[in-house]
């Protein structure tokens, strides 16, 4: 049995997000400072429509930033 923690919840999404859209996790979470003050749907849909990020890493980057607020 391995002694590291397993990351569960939104940030078991960040390698991916890293990834696949070249940028890391505070750039996207700085982003999110621009709308910070819509509803999570409306963040999601600024992350979606603004930056190409698909729905998933969209509501994981967005759940994960509003957890931390």
């Amino acid at each position: 049995m391995s002694t590291a923690a397993t990351v569960k919840g939104p940030a078991s999404y960040f390698p991916s997000i890293e990834q696949k859209y070249g940028q890391s996790i505070q750039h996207w979470l700085t982003l999110l400072d621009n709308v910070q003050e819509q509803p999570h749907m409306a963040q999601v849909a600024f992350l979606k429509t603004q930056h190409g990020i698909g729905h998933g890493h969209a509501n994981a980057l967005v759940a994960h930033y509003r957890a931390k607020k």
